[in-house]
């Protein structure tokens, strides 16, 4: 499989993922907001993109610099200066944040680095934390886009939002199924 087909197969599947959880979200009556730093909005884009998103879309904050991230999410700049700005505190502080801003029933939260550059030995291009505020249920995770073959910054960020998009998918169905 060349670059482009990988790249147009992760769109498509990404697309009915994001979609399914907008359907998800509105058949259970849920909220969903973002607050995205290495991702760009590209979360936001692609809840907005699905018809009906109007439904369940609450905030979407791109919160790229560390001022922002302490003035509008609250990370404090403890924080950021024991663990860094790409680290899973961050990522948790965001999204402890973006839960008391937005009041969604799902927040996520991203920081990282997507490169080309910017990555060192110990935190390559490709470390990226994605928080998480399912229905209460807050957690991080770091999915280990540094091996990826295609490093590029598009693949990182595409990357990232599909495992975002997944893990919410499945908490979503889990609590469904629990709940019939």
């Amino acid at each position: 499989m060349t670059s482009s087909n990988s790249t147009e197969c992760l769109l498509l599947n990404l697309d009915k993922t994001v979609t399914n959880v907008v359907k998800l979200l509105e058949q259970r009556s849920l909220t969903i907001s973002t607050a995205e730093s290495c991702t760009g909005g590209l979360l936001s884009e692609l809840i907005t993109s699905v018809s009906g998103a109007s439904g369940v879309f609450e905030l979407g904050l791109c919160t790229y610099s560390e001022r922002i991230k302490t003035e509008y999410l609250g990370v404090p700049p403890e924080i950021i200066g024991k663990y860094g700005v790409v680290s899973e505190q961050t990522a948790l502080e965001m999204v402890k944040g973006l839960k008391k801003r937005s009041g969604a029933d799902v927040c996520i939260s991203v920081t990282g680095i997507a490169g080309p550059s910017g990555g060192t030995k110990e935190t390559p291009v490709g470390t990226v934390y994605i928080g998480f505020d399912i229905m209460g249920s807050q957690f991080v995770r770091l999915p280990e886009l540094w091996k990826l073959s295609d490093k590029s910054r598009k693949n990182i960020r595409y990357n990232a939002a599909a495992y975002a998009f997944e893990t919410i998918e499945k908490a979503l169905m889990e609590d469904y199924q629990a709940n019939e």
